[in-house]
């Protein structure tokens, strides 16, 4: 069964940064797509941006040009670099991983990221 754990997240004044990170228990190149999500109160969960292939990235328009996604081979681990981080940024992230060959996604446990002065 693979696990994904999460770390990072906390509250942020508006413009700050915050880093997420994204640990799974198998090889971050063993799965298709590695994939942030947010949930905010009240709202439906979103799609944030992905790792396709452990290579290409791919971002909403909310997000473009603030927040990044990288990897740390050595680690393990797969990254939510998040810059100017603005009130409705406030949300649960999640990661997930998809592994396509078994039609599996799997998901960490979500950590909270509050933006408020």
């Amino acid at each position: 069964q693979v696990q994904i754990v999460q770390s990072g997240g906390g509250l942020v004044q508006p413009g700050g940064s915050l880093r997420l990170s994204c640990a799974p228990s198998r090889s971050i190149f063993s799965f298709n797509i590695i994939g942030w999500f947010r949930q905010a109160p009240g709202k439906e969960r979103e799609w944030v941006g992905d790792l396709k292939s452990g290579i290409m990235t791919n971002y909403s328009d909310s997000v473009k040009g603030r927040f990044t996604i990288s990897r740390d081979n050595a680690k393990n681990m797969v990254f939510l670099q998040m810059n100017a981080l603005k009130p409705e940024d406030t949300a649960v992230y999640y990661c997930n991983a998809e592994d396509h060959r078994v039609l599996r996604t799997y998901w960490g446990q979500g950590t909270q990221v509050i933006v408020s002065s």
